[in-house]
């Protein structure tokens, strides 16, 4: 049922008007429209981000297939307009809708939005008020959307929860099924003869009923406005229960049989380029590594497998549905999934005779890099990623990361043998205890990387050193410390950059104001929402894209929201102290965490005594 009065008004007066109007007018390939009189559900599932990132991210693909595959419901996609598409929705007064049927946010039973990146939360605020809809869970009634938030920014659900009624942590899967349909029996028996709901205060009064009732049935359903923060100066000592009958804890949603989950093998196919153009095979979930700084490690857990037969029949299926010439395996370390070698095997068997490439992101640093190049071929790549993060051995036994160097210049020596080019190195700058040695390690090993690349090759390699400004995380071992300062990444970026000496190495360096504010934004309480709705308000959108970043908006906004930046983002926390997150639960739990940063505190000792 596409609204077709909407459209043609699109199509007439606002599509020619903006740029790349393809991301705004669905009708892809295997995009899936329903009658809405048809279903007793209607879901939209929403990216607070530009068209081209949101479908290139594989939850997205998952979640949208697997409420399509149900009679009973119909699943829509919606993203983020840029700021020339959104300013003409707004002048002609037409609501954000969605890519499916131009149905407006406002018409649906469950809005539910991804969040995987902090500095994109206007994006989301945009999204609520541009879709018809109250930002603030309190001023909503029953006639409105459930706003279900799920996706790692969930694991300090504070700084957004003022405008979500329910956020959810851990695995998508089982959750949007099961709380879609209980907020459709609890639609059901607010909904007056006429079909209407009550508004006003009655209606407020209802919605927060049924939300009570959410929370009371489902573990890992986090309803905000049950739970009220107390505060001692510029920090969170509590979070009350306004309710006895909703949870003190929140647990994760947990997929027990991912192999028996199915895959999307119809994904959508952009008409325009996006960001990932290919098929996307998720091949395991969760890490077999502790790294003390990674929080997907700890939000991931436990570690599950698909089959080899499983991924290899889903790539057949998808290829047939879509035409694409490549395939990714996903998973946060792709060559740690246990069948590795037998799973490319298949795939090559499948897929060369094609002539469609296979990607492998995510390869872990260990001996078998050193035999990984042979194996995955560079097919139409020539340039291989890897993840060393810290470049000397002491620090990474600090921060868990069990990789040699030795295993990692073989391996590019490998690479180089067999056809690639230049290789990709990713490292963190200003994690606990680093020293001016960890910054001249970077440079040496990236350096050392082009060479052997000459030696192969007869010339220098092309390497680029992509170093990351460190954010301590929730539910991390690090999570109680400080983040370094502004002067500090400042220096470190330009005293890498100063030792670099060979031209064909780049060291390229995050920005800092972005990842400040990453800090701001990740570490904070139910406060720092004020500060995402001044920014919002004065005009933050798309600030993920640097060019649309204003980085003195955000810093004013924040002032103006009384954070207190020094507090909240370089402090460190006492271990005894109350944490924005406490309520959120992961597994293994609050004690295994402590544990590991009382370890890391003893090594980083050690690490000082020895340089000194």
């Amino acid at each position: 049922m596409i609204n077709q009065t909407r459209r043609r008004f699109l199509e007439s007066q606002i599509w020619p008007h903006v740029q790349t109007p393809a991301q705004y007018v669905g009708g892809e390939r295997n995009i899936v429209v329903k009658d809405h009189r048809d279903v007793r559900g209607k879901l939209a599932i929403g990216f607070p981000d530009a068209y081209t990132i949101g479908m290139s991210h594989h939850g997205l693909q998952v979640l949208y297939s697997l409420m399509n595959r149900r009679s009973d419901w119909c699943a829509e996609r919606v993203f983020t307009p840029w700021p020339d598409m959104e300013a003409l929705l707004r002048r002609h007064d037409v609501p954000l809708y969605t890519l499916e049927t131009f149905t407006a946010l406002s018409d649906f039973d469950v809005v539910g939005l991804s969040l995987q990146y902090e500095i994109s939360s206007p994006n989301v605020l945009t999204m609520i008020d541009l879709g018809g809809i109250p930002l603030e869970s309190n001023d909503r009634t029953m006639a409105d959307p459930l706003l279900v938030a799920g996706g790692p920014c969930c694991q300090n659900p504070e700084p957004m929860a003022d405008y979500f009624d329910v956020m959810i942590t851990g695995d998508g899967e089982p959750a949007l099924p099961e709380i879609c349909d209980l907020w459709l029996e609890l639609k059901q028996k607010y909904r007056r003869d006429d079909g209407t709901f009550a508004d006003g205060e009655d209606g407020r009064r209802q919605r927060a009923e049924a939300l009570a009732v959410v929370a009371g049935k489902l573990p890992w359903a986090y309803v905000p406005r049950f739970y009220q923060p107390e505060y001692a100066g510029d920090r969170i000592v509590a979070l009350n229960r306004l309710r006895d009958d909703v949870p003190e804890t929140i647990a994760p949603s947990v997929i027990s049989d991912l192999d028996g989950t199915p895959l999307p093998t119809e994904p959508i196919v952009p008409y325009i380029d996006c960001v990932h153009d290919r098929i996307a095979i998720e091949i395991m979930r969760g890490c077999p590594h502790l790294c003390r700084f990674c929080q997907s490690t700890v939000i991931k857990r436990p570690l599950r497998i698909r089959e080899v037969e499983t991924i290899v029949q889903a790539a057949i299926d998808s290829y047939e549905s879509t035409g694409y010439n490549e395939i990714s395996i996903l998973s946060l370390s792709s060559s740690d999934y246990p069948h590795f070698e037998p799973l490319v095997h298949r795939l090559h068997e499948v897929f060369k005779p094609l002539g469609v490439n296979i990607s492998v992101p995510s390869l872990r640093v260990n001996d078998q890099l050193r035999t990984l190049p042979q194996l995955i071929g560079n097919g139409r790549r020539s340039s291989m990623t890897l993840a060393p993060e810290v470049a000397r051995d002491d620090m990474r036994e600090q921060i868990r990361k069990k990789i040699k160097n030795s295993d990692l210049i073989e391996g590019c020596r490998v690479a180089f043998q067999n056809g690639f080019e230049s290789v990709k190195l990713y490292f963190m700058c200003g994690l606990p205890g680093e020293r001016e040695i960890d910054l001249d390690g970077i440079v040496d090993l990236a350096e050392q990387i082009a060479t052997v690349g000459k030696e192969v090759r007869g010339r220098y390699a092309r390497v680029t050193a992509s170093v990351s400004n460190f954010v301590p995380k929730a539910h991390t071992p690090y999570q109680w410390n400080g983040m370094q300062h502004h002067d500090y990444f400042h220096w470190a970026h330009k005293y890498m950059r100063r030792r670099c000496k060979i031209r064909s190495v780049k060291v390229k360096c995050h920005d800092v104001e972005t990842s400040l504010l990453e800090g701001v934004l990740s570490r904070g309480d139910r406060r720092t929402g004020k500060a995402i709705r001044l920014a919002w308000e004065r005009g933050a959108r798309m600030d993920g894209w640097t060019e649309h970043l204003d980085a003195d908006r955000w810093w004013t906004a924040i002032e103006d929201a009384g954070i207190n930046v020094e507090s909240q983002v370089h402090q460190p926390y006492q271990m005894m102290d109350k944490l924005p997150w406490d309520h959120v639960n992961v597994k293994f739990g609050r004690a295994y965490l402590e544990k590991e940063q009382d370890r890391s505190t003893v090594q980083l000792a050690a690490m000082a005594t020895v340089q000194s």
